[in-house]
């Protein structure tokens, strides 16, 4: 189940917050093998979004994903897969577009925010089977 650059697909299963007031969210991905990544160093905002795009509602995108998707359909750009990796100490991800006429990848961008467009998107998450190692420990 992991390609040959060491990701393995996941998905989202849980979505919440991590304090009484919904300031910092948590993420739970759970691998198709099993094994999960509890993520919590993000904003509660973005949780929300991420909850609400796996509940189907897509009516009021936030500014910047709003942004993406505007430069994505202008320039006739699918959003395919985002890779999650941890750089630093810190979960990265980076995001691959497919367009018409060539391919190409933004990365280095926070994991939270490219999990939520993921989402939106119903695109694969692939997660780094370093990250997921030490996520289990």
């Amino acid at each position: 189940m992991d390609n040959a650059n060491g990701f393995v697909k996941a998905s989202v299963t849980s979505v919440g917050f991590a304090d009484p007031n919904g300031a910092q969210g948590v993420v739970v991905l759970t691998a198709v093998d099993g094994r999960k990544l509890p993520i919590s160093a993000f904003s509660g905002e973005v949780a929300q979004h991420i909850k609400r795009f796996i509940e189907g509602d897509r009516t009021s995108l936030p500014t910047v994903y709003k942004m993406v998707e505007e430069l994505a359909e202008n320039q006739s750009l699918l959003l395919t897969k985002i890779e999650v990796y941890g750089r630093e100490g810190v979960l990265r991800a980076n995001l691959f577009f497919q367009g018409r006429e060539k391919n190409f990848e933004l990365t280095n961008y926070r994991a939270s925010d490219s999990i939520a467009l993921a989402v939106f998107y119903d695109v694969d998450i692939m997660l780094h089977d370093e990250v997921l190692a030490k996520g289990a420990e």
